[in-house]
């Protein structure tokens, strides 16, 4: 059997008549991007789950939640690095793993989303919690909210 005999083409209209179209939401689509943010994720990749042209679904994510899908990412993103800041890894080590192509790439985004440095995000986390009262209970130093 050839590529253009009869059996053939009706074996490939076939699988391609029953292939399920992609059926995501915006919602899986962002749900997608927060479970897989540390992964090089496009809008195109994101659209293609939602069945939708590409700038149909960035013009349709931005209504929806506010801000475009690449943006929302680094949103994403840098709480991710914030948490892992504050533990205390290394910021060279938390750019990658929170996707980020280096350390520079993260700073950029992070001054822009937060409004400082990761290191003075850091400092200024430091100073507040070293000054935060302990309230003494069962034995234990529990910091008051």
């Amino acid at each position: 059997m050839n590529a253009t005999s009869p059996a053939c083409l009706l074996s490939a209209r076939a699988v391609a008549c029953c292939k399920a179209p992609p059926t995501g939401t915006l919602d899986d689509a962002r749900t997608f991007m927060e479970a897989h943010f540390d992964e090089a994720l496009t809008v195109p990749q994101l659209a293609e789950m939602c069945a939708l042209s590409v700038s149909r679904f960035a013009t349709a994510f931005r209504l929806r939640f506010g801000e475009a899908p690449h943006r929302y990412l680094c949103s994403v993103r840098v709480a991710a690095a914030q948490r892992l800041l504050l533990a205390g890894v290394p910021g060279s080590h938390v750019a990658t793993e929170v996707g980020f192509f280096d350390q520079s790439h993260l700073a950029r985004h992070f001054k822009r989303i937060c409004g400082e440095t990761p290191s003075e995000f850091v400092q200024r986390h430091l100073r507040h919690e070293r000054h935060r009262p302990l309230a003494r209970w069962a034995g234990t130093s529990l910091p008051l909210r």
